[in-house]
């Protein structure tokens, strides 16, 4: 349980940061736009690349890769139906609350619950290659799709909307996709990158998550706190679907495909950790449903943690 502790309190410690250094006025509007920019185009793909090729990818992974592939749909799915079909929100509203039910937090609170608690950092594996490879690139395509059609805007409000191109010309010139696919390649063929090629991408990685603490922090104390953004029903669906059913089908799936003990563990404790805070850059690059991936996030940050330990409880 130490582990979960150090984890949340290590998120818990850079966001506040990102909230002082708002609260002092070094960081403003546009500086929160510029940190989220640059992680974006240039720290986020580097940790991407180099988390994917770096996976060992075994066929003893295809029950964990289920359990988090189904649980993420379903939870993400069942927001989506409610707020486009319901509730009559747009197109990225939607999606964006739709990644927040479920799109875990995997890249670093989830490698630390599964190393400090399950003891093997690799039962998070499948849920970032489910994230990274399928559900990220087809979200980017559809946000970038919407920005072409003028119905999201691109984070600079003065840029002029961007011409439409193809959805294939758009996936192999975004970032994060060109990355996840490198990496996957790595992966698959064992290559290594060249020394000259992997240092500066390790260090452009580890900007990355702190970035996006930071920038989460700054609109923390620039925007309102959570329940005042108006989006209340949207919040709650979301953190619901994301600390509890989410969870109950990791488990419901991966008992159905015979995993036990540590293994099934790691499965449900990943599917109950937070919403991942590079929902919030996504929302913020498009600006769509900036409020609601933040209190999400917020929300669920907050609230898994005693969500972790009735999971320890009932399966550690």
């Amino acid at each position: 349980m130490a582990g979960v502790l150090t984890g949340f309190a290590t998120v818990v410690a850079v966001v506040l940061a990102g909230t002082l250094l708002a609260h002092l006025k070094v960081l403003d509007a546009r500086g929160l736009r510029v940190i989220a920019d640059v992680s974006f185009l240039l720290a986020l793909p580097a940790l991407m690349l180099l988390t994917i090729s770096r996976v060992e990818l075994d066929a003893e992974l295809t029950a964990n890769l289920a359990a988090s592939a189904v649980s993420l749909l379903v939870s993400s799915g069942t927001y989506a139906l409610v707020a486009g079909l319901v509730w009559r929100r747009g197109a990225g509203e939607t999606l964006i609350g739709a990644l927040t039910s479920g799109y875990v937090n995997a890249g670093n609170l989830g490698v630390a619950v599964a190393g400090f608690i399950v003891g093997d950092p690799a039962v998070v594996v499948p849920t970032l290659l489910v994230q990274l490879l399928l559900v990220q690139p087809a979200s980017l395509v559809l946000l970038d799709h919407l920005a072409a059609r003028g119905r999201e805007r691109p984070a600079d409000a003065e840029a002029p909307a961007p011409r439409r191109r193809s959805p294939w010309r758009r996936m192999v010139t975004n970032p994060l996709t060109v990355a996840s696919a490198v990496g996957v390649l790595l992966a698959a063929t064992g290559w290594r990158l060249p020394q000259v090629v992997e240092a500066p991408l390790t260090l452009l990685s580890g900007f990355a998550i702190p970035a996006m603490l930071l920038s989460y922090g700054v609109s923390l104390r620039l925007n309102p706190p959570p329940g005042r953004s108006g989006h209340n029903r949207e919040v709650g669906l979301a953190t619901g679907l994301k600390l509890v059913l989410q969870p109950v089908v990791a488990w419901g799936v991966a008992s159905a495909l015979g995993l036990t003990g540590p293994v099934l563990l790691g499965v449900v404790m990943t599917a109950a950790l937070p919403s991942a805070q590079n929902i919030f850059l996504l929302s913020t690059r498009y600006r769509t449903g900036e409020a609601v991936a933040r209190e999400v996030i917020a929300v669920t940050t907050m609230a898994c943690l005693p969500v972790a330990l009735v999971v320890t409880l009932l399966l550690g």
